[in-house]
This record gives structure tokens, C-alpha cells and sequence, in this order.
């Protein structure tokens, strides 16, 4: 009896403790409180809402306050991914590169925090990371983006959604007419800066310095770190940035402007047979999908006063310290591949007296020769020479500037054995999250992600990728064109193909 007496005292303790070591962390944020889960030493937080759901009569609005709740909000759970098609693995990007197959909303305004710490006073530095997809597609919840490992360096890492697609990028008239701002189109990127000023009131609360973020995307995401660095309405959110293969400097790349887009959105209502926005507001997102409509970012006199071009060449930009680059096969070309005297026709047709110099770096001497210079001119067009540009222009206005080249061949079987350093394929060594894609990876990958995901944390952390054990990054300069070659080996090195990169920039620019 005196024995039963003393241990279910014991077990009382033992249940107690443990429960106490599982409690969720619970932080205070400005719309209410959220619990996450705790995971090796980190607090994940998951599916909080930084704004209301766009939909309804706040589809095609810019996004609005998150309504105030009550009590503790769960937040263990991604939320919705915003309105797409439903994912499947297609080109060179397995499952692990694509959004969870379900659950997909337009109700999808929510973000997503891993934190070392939730102290007020621990000021850690943090990361927004905004996802790619061409801008119609795209989600948080994709595996290659987990901020674990990331957030086990001594960051807090914030990953966020935004709409796509129609639902992200639709102008119209109407929408127009009825907004305070007197523009239309860009939701996508409002819903940005609406997480980023997200950011700024409340990561404190996680640990994390509002003073010190940085901002980091890739493909359409690297797009989006573009136009932010380049809108007023982004002013004071963050300090550095990230630009990984993508950003809108030439014209080719270059934005519509608020006048086309409307009329593209006046086209894709009359296919919908929708007379006004109500009526469009009322259509299923099912139907909407069913649109041709423009999708991306565009010149609207708000998010974008004028061209990204012109407003870094008026000197109006936000100004940060960027690290930037692309990958050696991004993998796109403008269309079937064609023979080399089709090639040869075709570069004539399009470039006339420039088409000398374009043959002359993306050569056609046999057909494989000319597929190699399809591959290379289309990756050059879409993001080599935009971000290229980005990089002159950034070191030339005297701001830090540090670019690579991701080499790595990555590593696959089948179907995805035949790609190379491909579109896409450096962000889970950037993060350090090759545990989430199925490939046969070796030692040297290993190896490759433990040194750039140092170098992104580095650079997160202070703005210089550098650091102890570390391979040296110079700083990238104009005169010796120095970039990170990230690949089997590490090292800073002239960078390859400026030439042909600044042939195209002059042939681009003219056009």
C-alpha cells in the first residue's frame, strides 16, 4: 500500500512533465493569439492568416485586415494553396518541386514561420521567401521550401502565399474604376507587400528583427523580389534581397502596361460572356480558370509607377544588398527545337542585321549545336541577362552585390536523369532540403547544399555571404566580373558568358 502510494504521485509528475514539454508554443499577434507545434528545438508555426480571404466581393481587391479572433488559433497546418490547376509532375520538376495536391482556395492569405525563438528581445534575422510558378501557379507548401534548416541556423524563416494566375493578375476597367488607388491587376504582388507589412508588425513576437529582413524568391518569385525592390509601396520592409533565375529589366521582359491589360481583361470577360465585374465576381473559380487571361506583373501606376527599367534608372528603387544568379541549364526553349537551317531562318527573320551577332554566340554549325543555342539563347532572354543586368546595375550605383552560377548537374533517374543544372534545381541545396526530393544524391551534393546554405544564411544574416570555413565570394564588380561558380567545386571566378550576355542586353534593349 505505502509502494502504490508513492508511485501514482510519481506517474502524476512524469504525465505532468511531459505535457509540459509538448504544451505548443503560443505567441500574440496583432489580430490574436496562435499556437504551433514544436519540433527539434524549433517553433513551427503554420496556415496564419495575414489577411482576409479574397473572396467573394473581395475578389480582384487589394488585400484587406485579418478580422480580429478570439481566443488561441491553431496554427499547426499549411493552409490552402492559392486557386491553380491541380499539380502534376511534368518537364524536369518531380512532386517534391510542386504544391500538395490538396487542399487548393482562393481563400489561401496565410504565411508560415519557423522560429528558433519566440522571445520579443532574441532579434533574430529573418527571411521572407516567396515562391515561383510562373505566376500561375505556385504555393508555400512545397516541400523543397521547409524553413527548417534554415531556421536552425539562427533565422527566422517566413514563407508566404499569394494569388495566381487570374485570380493574381487580372485588369479590367471596372476594377479599375472602383479601386481608391485607381488601378487594377498586381493583386498578387499587393498580397506580398500585405505580408510583408505582416512581417514588420509581428515577427517581433517570433523572435525576429524587423529591421533586418530579407526578401528571397526564385523564378517568378525572383520576379517578385524585382518589382519589390522596385515599388515605392515596399519602402522600409526589408534591406536585402535574393534573386534566384528571374527579373524584368529588358524588353522582352519587360511589363504591359495598365491600358493593355485592361483590354486583355475586357477580352477574357466577353469569352466568359460576363457583362461586369459583379458578374465576373459571381463565375465559379472553376470557370475563371477556364480563361485565357494575361497573367503577370504589370506597369500599373501604383505597384509600378513605370518600368522597372526606368525606375532604376531614375534612381528610385529601394535600396538593398543583393545576391543574385541563375542556373547554367535552365532547361526552356521558345518552342520546338529546330534544325539548324531552321534555326538559322528563324534568328534572321526575328533579329535582321543583329542576327550576325546572335549566331555568332548561339551558334548553328549542326543540329546539335543548334539545339544547345535554343536552349541557351531562350535561358540567356528569360533570366541570365535579366538578372545579369540587375547585378551591373546594382554594383554600378555603389551597393554590394554578389552573384553565382549554379553548375551542379542534379542528380536523377529515368525521365529526370537527362537534365542538368536545371530551373528550379538549386533552391534545396540554397535551403538545405535535399531530404525532401527523391534523387540519388551523393556525397558531393551533401556538400554543395552545406556550403550554400551557409552562404544564403550568411548573407541573410549580414548581407555577405562569407564566413568561416567557406570558400571565398568576392564581391561582384563590373570590371572583373566576379560570381560564385556553384558546383562540384566552389570557387569565385570571371563570370561565364558575360559576353554574350552583354550582346544580348544591347540587341534586347533595342528592340
Amino acid at each position: 500500500m505505502i509502494t502504490r502510494l508513492l508511485i501514482y504521485p510519481l506517474l502524476l509528475f512524469i504525465t505532468a512533465t511531459s505535457f509540459a514539454q509538448t504544451k505548443p508554443p503560443v505567441v500574440k499577434t496583432k489580430a490574436g493569439m496562435v499556437s504551433g507545434i514544436t519540433k527539434d528545438g524549433l517553433n513551427i508555426f503554420k496556415g496564419i492568416p495575414f489577411a482576409a480571404p479574397p473572396v467573394g466581393k473581395l475578389r480582384w481587391k487589394a488585400p484587406q485586415p485579418v478580422q480580429h479572433w478570439a481566443g488561441i488559433r491553431q496554427c499547426d497546418t499549411f493552409s490552402a494553396s492559392p486557386m491553380q490547376a491541380s499539380p502534376a509532375p511534368f518537364s524536369m520538376w518531380s512532386e517534391e518541386f510542386l504544391i500538395r495536391k490538396e487542399p487548393i482556395s482562393e481563400d489561401c492569405l496565410y504565411l508560415n514561420v519557423w522560429t528558433s525563438s519566440t522571445s520579443a528581445g532574441k532579434k533574430l534575422p529573418v527571411l521572407v521567401w516567396i515562391y515561383g510558378g510562373g505566376f500561375v501557379s505556385g504555393g508555400s507548401n512545397v516541400p523543397i521550401y521547409d524553413g527548417e534548416a534554415i531556421a536552425k541556423k539562427g533565422i527566422v524563416f517566413v514563407s508566404i502565399n499569394y494569388r495566381v494566375g487570374i485570380f493574381g493578375f487580372f485588369a479590367h476597367p471596372g476594377l479599375t474604376k472602383e479601386a481608391p488607388y485607381h488601378a487594377s491587376g498586381n493583386y498578387g504582388i499587393l498580397d506580398q507587400i500585405a505580408a510583408l507589412k505582416w512581417v514588420q508588425q509581428n515577427i517581433a513576437a517570433f523572435g525576429g528583427d524587423p529591421a533586418n529582413v530579407t526578401i528571397a524568391g526564385q523564378s517568378a518569385g525572383s520576379m517578385s523580389v524585382n518589382v519589390l525592390v522596385a515599388s515605392p509601396l515596399a519602402k522600409g520592409l526589408f534591406s536585402k534581397a535574393i534573386a534566384e533565375s528571374g527579373a524584368n529589366f529588358s524588353r522582352r521582359n519587360s511589363n504591359n502596361n495598365l491600358q493593355q491589360a485592361e483590354q486583355e481583361g475586357i477580352k477574357t470577360a466577353a469569352a466568359l460572356h460576363a457583362t461586369s465585374v459583379e458578374a465576373l465576381r459571381k463565375l465559379p473559380a472553376t470557370e475563371l480558370m477556364k480563361a485565357n487571361a494575361m497573367r503577370g506583373v504589370i506597369t500599373d501606376g501604383y505597384v509600378l509607377p513605370q518600368s522597372i527599367a526606368g525606375i532604376f534608372a531614375s534612381n528610385k528603387e529601394n535600396k538593398v544588398s543583393l545576391l543574385t544568379g541563375w542556373n547554367e541549364n535552365e532547361g526552356f526553349t521558345s518552342g520546338p527545337l529546330k534544325n539548324a537551317a531552321d534555326y538559322i531562318k528563324q534568328i534572321q527573320q526575328q533579329y535582321g542585321e543583329k542576327a550576325k551577332t546572335i549566331l555568332q554566340y548561339y551558334p548553328a554549325t549542326n543540329d546539335s549545336v543548334a539545339a544547345a543555342s535554343q536552349y541557351n539563347l531562350t535561358s540567356d532572354m528569360i533570366f541570365g541577362v535579366q538578372n545579369y543586368t540587375w547585378a551591373n546595375i546594382t554594383s554600378e550605383k555603389g551597393n554590394k552585390v554578389y552573384v553565382y552560377r549554379f553548375t551542379r548537374k542534379v542528380p536523377g533517374v529515368g525521365e529526370y536523369a537527362k537534365y542538368g543544372a536545371f530551373h528550379t534545381g538549386e533552391v534545396p541545396y540554397a535551403y538545405n532540403n535535399l531530404q525532401f526530393v527523391n534523387r540519388p544524391w551523393t556525397a558531393t551534393d551533401h556538400k554543395l547544399a552545406d556550403v550554400m546554405s551557409y552562404y544564403w544564411a550568411n548573407f541573410i544574416k549580414t548581407g555577405d555571404p562569407n564566413g568561416s570555413g567557406l570558400p571565398a565570394w568576392k564581391v561582384y564588380n563590373t570590371n572583373d566580373k566576379a560570381a560564385m561558380i556553384l558546383g562540384d567545386m566552389q570557387q569565385s571566378q570571371p563570370l561565364p558568358n558575360s559576353a554574350r550576355l552583354d550582346a544580348l542586353y544591347l540587341i534586347l534593349k533595342a528592340q
